[in-house]
């Protein structure tokens, strides 16, 4: 039997405020084990929390962005659990009224197609502690700082059907957010996490399967191939004859296995209420049009500009699009570059992007400025040098040896342009390969790349391609 992937994504998407969402609490990452919660983010007698009005802001620039339903007005409830993490006992959190309602966002798929994926609602709540289980002796400790930080949690439709669409529309909401500059998007630290509800069903079947939530995925390869494993096991079962259990899982990285982490809770099972502390969230017109003209250039907008205006294709648009801080060190290369977009498009997306995987480095850190780089490009649109010589150039620069131009003079890399010293240099190799002259001249033409390598070599990669194709074929004829 053929069987269809369901899959719907909860995304968490930390907040980039400075303090937490209802407490003067910092949201600073990396401090000391609770150092950084207050008696308001602990549930304390007596204290009440106060709504961030930062986080209020990122929320509805989201929901402009998806081009979604801010809501008007808004509730905050309670969702009662009990966890070690969790002082109060509750999270306080949005459930039937939250601040972003249904919206939509277009994901570009592998063979250059898009497809649509909807946003059912995104609602605004605080995160939990942290259990730490390594170093504790067989006990688990508690960390509180995490308890109160601000979060933006993105629920889809059960729109997606693939891993890879899963993948797509995980990365446009990761670059979404950094581009809004409402999330840092650092998986390590935990501020972009992800939860995966997937379920099977025949292909052909509109009635959806029992659905497996796989818990806090923070790496899109991960994702990847828990959904893959997950989809095994649900289809192992079905085909069984077995039912799949409605369950909440975790990705285990070391077996590269999903495993039960306990049963799936209902809505109900967590007794929503509306907080009594805290009154209902009430925007109006003038508040919406005034965030919406904070919206920077969004990613789509920015990969139509990148086409029709710079001239790229949609794949290259698409790339340097992936992110906020590629697409303006991009647009910086171009510029100083005097405009040679798609030559620049082709450096950053080879040999920069290469350099930054192999060393591990991020771009913010890249020894290469986008003005030098954009210098180099300048010196292979001149003719200064060659594209082949602008290889030792960027490793030299990469080494921190100066920018384009000192690394050319330092190491007499100008491109040879003068004919006459091609010339001599071709008929050199001429006079020293004649059994190959003889060869060439009975219509053996693939020779040429030979004679072209062989001027290359002695001329030390620095003479003028163009003008050695044209000079050698007059010579040979």
């Amino acid at each position: 039997m053929e069987w269809e992937m369901v899959i719907g994504l909860e995304i968490h998407a930390q907040l980039a405020t400075k303090t937490k969402i209802f407490s003067p609490a910092s949201t600073a990452f990396g401090a000391e084990p609770n150092t950084q919660a207050c008696a308001i983010d602990l549930g304390m007698p007596g204290v009440l929390p106060v709504l961030n009005k930062q986080a209020v802001r990122m929320a509805t620039k989201f929901g402009l962005a998806i081009d979604a339903e801010v809501a008007r007005t808004s509730v905050f409830a309670r969702k009662n659990y009990f966890y070690p993490d969790l002082p109060k006992g509750y999270q306080i959190s949005q459930f039937e009224l939250p601040v972003v309602g249904v919206g939509e966002l277009e994901i570009d798929l592998e063979d250059g197609s898009t497809k649509m994926i909807g946003v059912t609602r995104a609602h605004l709540e605080e995160d939990a502690g942290k259990s730490l289980h390594e170093d504790y002796h067989g006990m688990s400790g508690i960390d509180l700082n995490r308890a109160g930080t601000p979060l933006l949690e993105i629920v889809s439709e059960p729109d997606i059907r693939s891993a890879a669409e899963a993948i797509a529309y995980a990365k446009k909401i990761h670059s979404l957010v950094q581009y809004l500059e409402i999330c840092d998007g650092n998986m390590q630290e935990g501020s972009f996490r992800m939860d995966v509800n997937i379920s099977l069903r025949p292909q052909g079947q509109e009635e959806f399967g029992t659905r497996a939530e796989i818990k806090n995925l923070n790496s899109f390869r991960f994702m990847e191939k828990a959904i893959a494993f997950e989809f095994d096991r649900q289809m192992d079962i079905l085909e069984d004859g077995g039912k799949v259990v409605q369950e909440t899982r975790l990705y285990d990285v070391d077996k590269g296995e999903t495993r039960s982490m306990r049963s799936k809770e209902e809505a109900n099972d967590y007794r929503y209420f509306p907080d009594p502390d805290l009154l209902p969230l009430v925007i109006d017109e003038a508040y919406i049009e005034e965030v919406r003209k904070e919206l920077p250039e969004l990613p789509n907008e920015k990969k139509h500009r990148f086409i029709t205006h710079l001239g790229l294709s949609a794949y290259d648009a698409n790339v340097l699009t992936g992110s906020r801080e590629l697409a303006a060190y991009f647009e910086a290369v171009a510029e100083a570059a005097g405009g040679e977009n798609k030559i620049a498009a082709n450096w950053v997306m080879g040999e920069l992007s290469a350099a930054l995987n192999k060393e591990n480095t991020k771009l913010s850190d890249s020894p290469v400025t986008a003005e030098m780089l954009g210098g180099m490009i300048k010196r292979i649109s001149d003719n200064t040098i060659s594209g082949k010589i602008a290889k030792q150039v960027f490793e030299a620069m990469w080494s921190g040896e100066g920018d384009a131009d000192t690394v050319i003079e330092k190491k007499g890399l100008k491109q040879i342009t003068d004919s006459g010293a091609i010339e001599s240099l071709i008929d050199e190799v001429i006079a020293a390969n004649p059994a190959q002259v003889e060869q060439f001249k009975a219509g053996k033409e693939q020779l040429m790349g030979f004679f072209v390598g062989q001027v290359m070599k002695v001329s030390k990669g620095q003479a003028n391609p163009g003008q050695v194709n044209q000079i050698l074929r007059d010579k040979l004829k």
